[in-house]
């Protein structure tokens, strides 16, 4: 099971996540085997207004401690914060020096997702034209009232800005791109960091996601087309993946970044790698509801990515789900996985690490891996909370009660859209 012939071998050797259930690697792992959930009440926020009053909030999160370039903070959303500092994380992780990696060498793939912007920032600019005596108004915008807003208020909402800004962070030069694709945009992003490296056309590559959708427009919004739970008697036991009784997601934020590196490199100045990043797979429902309804995307992503990889359904040792907690997700995913893995679906152990930190679009993908990076350094996985009455349309080996150990060193990771975009990776540990 190594690269592809005449591919180099990509590895990971730094890892960085700011998530609800913690704030650097050890306080995030130590956590998920405790257990202990990071959904709430809304705290940051008045959401007695608003569809779900749940949420899974990163608390005490202080982007002075990890930003290099502090002047920037005033262009940088929350999420952009969240991915810059986790990126911060990830390099001093690595325990890449200067000089290690020359900066026409080190590049940044990113992937984020719908970045909101507060109405306070337009605020002075709507006042006059929002005047209901001057109805007039809206149409003197152009010459007043568009001066009002900030020069450089756009910026805090493009989505390739965690990319540049972590460029600048670390001075890395080499190629830069950012994928736009929702949940599954940390591994697409992954996906094209392995080719840059297998390329020669980069020594190591910064690769993570971010997202933060603790806002009220956004959640608003999300609940006009997704399922979020209406569980609010006891927030901790709000998202069930996999559970007979789930009735919803739960909205969130944070951001996970690692440093893949070429094996060859990552030896030669001593790094200390978590795993090797084996293959990345991806495909589409497309067409007709049998596709979507089957994830015939999921399906064609997971078995490319065995496929490169090497491997046989029964050489995984976890599965880290996608597991939104939705009626329709849970059941199309838990479809393909037959589909894929024939008779070992029922028997490779799988964790759905939503149930700690809901879903929050990017980020969540990518938080999600770090918890699977962190399992394969340990040998332990942690358990899927709130997964009580097993759903009979979803016949899976889901961890619970308590982490297990191990059964191999291999696992994959996958996510999926509500489009159907779909990509699974898998890892191994050395």
């Amino acid at each position: 099971m190594t690269a592809a012939p005449g591919n180099s071998r990509v590895v990971i050797t730094g890892l960085g996540v700011i998530a609800p259930v913690g704030i650097g690697k050890v306080a995030f792992w130590d956590n998920l085997l405790a257990g202990r959930s990071g959904i709430d009440f809304l705290q940051s926020l008045p959401a007695e207004n608003l569809p779900c009053k749940l949420a899974a909030e990163i608390r005490d999160f202080d982007p002075l401690e990890h930003v290099y370039q502090k002047k920037f903070l005033k262009v940088m959303s929350r999420d952009i914060q969240l991915g810059v500092c986790a990126a911060s994380m990830a390099m001093k992780d690595a325990g890449m020096q200067a000089g290690e990696v020359t900066p026409e060498r080190l590049g940044v793939e990113f992937g984020t997702g719908h970045i909101s912007f507060t109405p306070q920032e337009l605020a002075d600019a709507a006042s006059d034209v929002a005047d209901p005596a001057n109805p007039e108004a809206y149409t003197r915008w152009g010459e007043g009232q568009l001066g009002k807003i900030a020069p450089l208020w756009l910026l805090r909402q493009l989505p390739n800005m965690p990319a540049c800004h972590v460029a600048i962070e670390h001075n890395a030069r080499g190629p830069n791109n950012t994928i736009t694709s929702a949940d599954s945009s940390p591994l697409l992003a992954m996906q094209e960091a392995m080719r840059v490296i297998q390329r020669d056309h980069a020594d190591a590559m910064i690769v993570g996601a971010c997202a933060s959708n603790i806002h009220p427009v956004d959640i608003a919004r999300i609940s006009l087309y997704e399922n979020l739970s209406r569980r609010d008697d006891d927030p901790a036991r709000a998202c069930r993946p996999f559970d007979r009784d789930r009735d919803g997601t739960i909205v969130g934020e944070g951001a996970a970044v690692f440093v893949l590196e070429k094996y060859e490199h990552a030896v030669r100045r001593g790094a200390d790698i978590y795993c090797e990043v084996l293959s990345v797979g991806a495909g589409c429902d497309g067409r007709g509801y049998q596709n979507g309804a089957g994830g015939t995307g999921l399906v064609r992503a997971m078995s490319a990515a065995m496929d490169r990889a090497g491997i046989r359904p029964d050489e995984l040792g976890h599965i880290n789900a996608h597991g939104k907690s939705t009626k329709r997700d849970d059941w199309v995913e838990s479809r393909a996985y037959h589909q894929a893995l024939g008779d070992e679906a029922e028997s490779i152990p799988v964790v759905a690490l939503k149930s700690y930190f809901g879903n929050f679009d990017a980020g969540a993908g990518a938080v999600e891996l770090a918890g699977s990076i962190m399992a394969l350094r340990h040998g332990m996985l942690p358990m899927t909370l709130n997964y009580e009455h097993p759903d009979p349309l979803c016949r899976l080996n889901v961890v619970r009660d308590e982490p297990v150990r191990l059964r191999n060193r291999t696992a994959m990771s996958v996510n999926r859209t509500i489009m159907g975009q779909s990509t699974a990776a898998v890892l191994r540990a050395l």
